[in-house]
């Protein structure tokens, strides 16, 4: 366990104004990290929606193990939630949450078309925790950059309303956490995808997290990349840090430069070097 607090105050504003806004949203979209599809959902989004119809849009397919995240969007499927696993740099994946919504909201149309009235823009509140690609998702819909994109946490700052070719209006968010991150695995798991400031933990942690983790599930990623071999009891950390060190020349006399080791196995999955993986993989 672990008591990590990482909760900006403009994350705070915005959940208040998100919960002001319930009756006034026809839709949301919740967007989660395909490759942490449990560690970043929201966990107590219900708290915030309240009853309004959702769509969970599991985003970074192209970089995500897509069998184990498609086993993902079975279990999210089960518990009755529509779930789209999507590349959202893919104009056919944008088309899918577009045709998606629009099924959602054919109730909404009808009970206007009952009172004579036109069809409606539907209103979608698009959230998620940080560095999900929510800003990346509302450029793609508006057709022009209205949203800046970042693979840092804490870029969008307030709520803002904006219209799609589409026939839907969007209300973007910040990037919400909950304010203590009590479980050590998730709050390794967000820092290791860049959903929390690296700084919140310690940065070798974190590296550590990521080499144990490939060695666990992706044992071929520390071989291909880091040319470490792995080991199906427990890594031994030191040689590893010690060999990818070596081949980075950050050994200076016979000491390794631990921090810089840290640096680039972070920056490996922050630029998408190592791709073809889910950390989560227990339901």
């Amino acid at each position: 366990m672990t008591n990590i607090n990482w909760y900006p105050g403009h994350m705070a504003k915005a959940k208040r104004l998100m919960k002001m806004q319930q009756k006034n949203i026809d839709i949301v979209y919740e967007l989660i990290d395909s490759r942490i599809p449990k560690s970043s959902k929201i966990s107590n989004i219900y708290d915030i929606i309240g009853n309004n119809p959702k769509i969970l849009i599991m985003t970074k397919k192209d970089l995500a193990d897509e069998e184990m995240a498609e086993r993902w969007v079975k279990y999210y499927e089960n518990l009755g939630t529509k779930t789209l696993l999507v590349d959202l740099n893919q104009d056919e994946d944008i088309l899918k949450i577009v045709n998606a919504t629009h099924e959602f909201a054919q109730e909404i149309q009808a009970k206007r078309a009952e009172k004579g009235l036109l069809k409606k823009n539907i209103r979608v509140l698009v959230m998620g925790i940080p560095n999900v690609g929510k800003s990346t998702l509302i450029n793609k819909m508006v057709g022009r950059k209205v949203a800046e994109v970042g693979n840092k946490p804490g870029v969008t700052k307030g709520l803002v309303w904006l219209n799609t070719k589409h026939g839907i209006t969007l209300l973007d968010t910040p990037g919400i956490l909950w304010p203590k991150l009590e479980q050590k695995e998730v709050a390794l798991n967000l820092a290791s995808f860049s959903a929390i400031k690296t700084e919140v933990l310690d940065e070798n942690q974190v590296a550590v997290h990521i080499l144990n983790k490939l060695n666990k599930y992706y044992p071929d990623k520390l071989i291909e990349r880091y040319g470490v071999k792995p080991d199906s009891v427990k890594l031994d950390i030191l040689s590893a840090y010690r060999v990818i060190a070596e081949s980075m020349g950050a050994i200076h006399g016979d000491e390794v430069d631990y921090e810089k080791v840290s640096n680039k196995i972070i920056n490996d999955i922050k630029a998408g070097y190592i791709k073809g993986i889910v950390f989560d993989h227990e339901f």
